[in-house]
């Protein structure tokens, strides 16, 4: 199995009940959380004026490939609310793949280790919370 981390926003509505369901919809398609960082609140970064965010990061483990993690998270996604219809726009629930193992990735639809996660505060935060030492190991090794 996969040792993945996974950022999850929201900002929009109920955002705590948005990354709770979150968490028990990834659960429901075989991905097995772990770990679950606090819930911290954060402003938004880029993109139009909007609400500030709920973020939180989770370990969970997986035997799906980093597409297939894709696709099953974008599912998750369009099945709580999410709709793209401004970039880097107010969300129900954004769920971006930060770490898949120790692996690099990258293809058209995406990137991992995720291309941004260390310019972002919201982040490294969270997944230090939870990952500590193997967190600083991954990043070393993959950004």
């Amino acid at each position: 199995m996969a040792i993945v981390y996974l950022g999850l926003g929201s900002n929009i509505g109920d955002r705590k009940q948005h990354i709770q369901s979150a968490l028990d919809a990834l659960k429901r398609s075989g991905i097995s959380v772990e770990k679950t960082s606090s819930i911290i609140e954060t402003e938004p970064q880029g993109g139009p004026p909007q609400g500030k965010y709920l973020n939180a990061v989770c370990e969970a483990h997986t035997e799906l490939t980093p597409n297939e993690l894709l696709r099953a998270i974008k599912s998750i996604e369009q099945d709580l609310g999410r709709s793209k219809t401004v970039v880097n726009g107010p969300r129900t629930i954004d769920i971006d793949i930060l770490l898949y193992d120790r692996q690099r990735f990258s293809s058209p639809d995406l990137q991992i280790p995720h291309p941004r996660m260390q310019q972002r505060s919201f982040v490294l935060e969270p997944l230090k919370e939870i990952a500590s030492s193997r967190a600083d190991v991954f990043l070393h090794e993959n950004c």
